[in-house]
């Protein structure tokens, strides 16, 4: 029987069925069929958001902790068959569906403690008889959209941090992958939130998000996404003066020197490149490599891929799964297309794969000689797509990996410390990997980058406090 899944407006799960959920590793399997939110519902939420926020801000820091806390145990206990609903309908593989899922449980964790480890500073005045407290207060309500490839992390480090802090939610995450939102809502809601604090209003970015953008009620917004509809994030609120954070592409680079560790080098760039099919913000989809190095490395890489199981995520067999739906893979076919015309050698893969069942597969591809001039290496493709840039040496490889738009995670592999103490210091990234693969980074530490890649206040970790609250400053005369 076909699950059908309600948004949850003020408390109440309300809608009627609006869309499909396909798996894109069978497409003959339905994962669900889920309510389609309108611009009314987006009111309704954010107004139930407004009338929750005054108790849920000045709630103890026990009562937030309890539900965040059941929250992460709930999670953790249903690791294998929330992982599992995971990698069915994003296309992730088993284990990296179950891998997510955990660490989805872990931000929970984390911020359960944070709940209470506020503080704040009393600090003496430059006035006699006066003292000055300085305190985070929670910013009010907070709009979240989140992106289709990581269905379950992203909206946790988004909604965990907002609870712990006691902002109330206004929730509307990709249309693709609507099970593990209204699974992470469903949680939270029987964790014992009042209602108005969560409010999930699943629906199209058109509707749904453009309502939340109108609205002079939302007092921040989060988002995680594409650049294009990023800048359209930022000037709405620009225009009600809200607070924002943006997190979108990258264009990351791993550079491979003459004294890399060979193997080392590949299995970061394997992973880097392909792992999660490629649809990840921090993939390394530029590789710099040396001269000394490059033919060794070229070599290796097209051996490995040539070994790597594309296949159903489900199948315990598979290390890369079908792209998510037909038109990111449209997309991956079209630069794979613009890659060949710009005179890149398409050097693997790069085709379309027939399974046991109907579903997006696509070979690994690996482009060599190309540059860094050309449109595969300067937009982001978000597919198992890499190419690998020559480069003479450690100088212009760093001239290279700095040389684009984005600015979010590098990498380097090197046995050289002088150079990785370099690099890690002139990379122009929010994020460095030294004998790293430039995706997975740790739930506790800053996320975020520069240039075209992020804005506003770091994710995760202790630094998501700067987004998820407002800084008050208080003055009392004690004669």
């Amino acid at each position: 029987m076909i699950p059908f899944r309600k948004n949850l407006i003020d408390g109440e799960w309300v809608g009627d069925a609006g869309s499909r959920n396909i798996n894109p590793s069978n497409l003959d399997d339905v994962v669900g069929e889920y309510a389609s939110g309108d611009a009314e519902q987006a009111r309704q939420a954010i107004a139930a958001a407004k009338a929750a926020f005054p108790a849920w801000s000045r709630s103890g820091p026990l009562a937030r902790h309890a539900v965040l806390r059941k929250a992460s145990d709930e999670i953790t206990a249903r690791k294998d068959e929330i992982g599992r609903a995971l990698a069915r309908e994003e296309g992730k593989t088993l284990v990296e569906g179950i891998g997510e899922t955990v660490r989805a449980a872990q931000i929970f964790d984390f911020f359960a403690g944070e709940t209470l480890r506020l503080s704040g500073e009393l600090v003496p005045s430059v006035r006699p008889g006066v003292g000055v407290e300085i305190t985070r207060e929670a910013v009010g309500v907070v709009g979240i959209i989140t992106p289709w490839n990581f269905p379950i992390a992203i909206p946790a480090w988004k909604i965990a941090p907002a609870l712990a802090y006691g902002n109330t939610i206004v929730f509307k995450p990709a249309e693709l992958v609507p099970e593990s939102a209204w699974t992470i809502v469903d949680i939270l809601h029987r964790a014992g939130l009042p209602k108005g604090v969560l409010n999930l209003v699943m629906g199209k970015g058109s509707v749904v998000g453009q309502a939340m953008l109108d609205s002079p009620d939302l007092n921040a917004i989060t988002f995680t996404g594409s650049v294009g509809t990023g800048k359209r994030v930022a000037a709405a609120s620009v225009e009600h003066m809200r607070k924002f954070q943006l997190e979108m592409g990258g264009k990351n680079p791993l550079v491979v020197l003459d004294d890399a560790d060979l193997a080392v080098a590949v299995d970061c760039a394997i992973n880097g490149a392909y792992f999660s099919t490629g649809q990840r913000c921090t993939a390394s989809s530029r590789l710099v490599v040396t001269e000394g190095i490059h033919d060794r490395f070229v070599d290796a890489m097209k051996d490995r891929l040539g070994k790597l199981v594309v296949g159903d995520a489900l199948d315990a067999k598979t290390q890369i799964g079908p792209v998510v739906d037909q038109s990111q893979l449209k997309q991956d076919e079209d630069y794979i297309a613009i890659g060949r015309q710009e005179g890149a050698d398409l050097a693997f893969g790069g085709e379309r794969l027939d399974r046991e069942t109907r579903g997006f597969y696509l070979q690994p591809a690996l482009f060599t000689q190309a540059t860094n001039a050309m449109r595969i290496s300067r937009e982001e493709i978000f597919g198992p797509v890499a190419n690998v840039i020559r480069v003479k040496d450690y100088d212009e490889a760093l001239a290279v990996a700095n040389d684009t738009p984005f600015g979010l995670t590098s990498g380097i592999c090197t046995s050289s410390l002088k150079h990785a103490t370099h690099f890690k210091r002139n990379s122009e990234a929010g994020m460095v990997m030294v004998n790293l693969p430039t995706a997975g980074v740790d739930f506790h530490v800053p996320f975020g980058g520069r240039k075209g890649s992020s804005y506003g206040p770091r994710e995760q970790g202790r630094y998501a406090a700067e987004f998820y609250t407002t800084v008050k400053t208080a003055y009392t005369f004690t004669g």
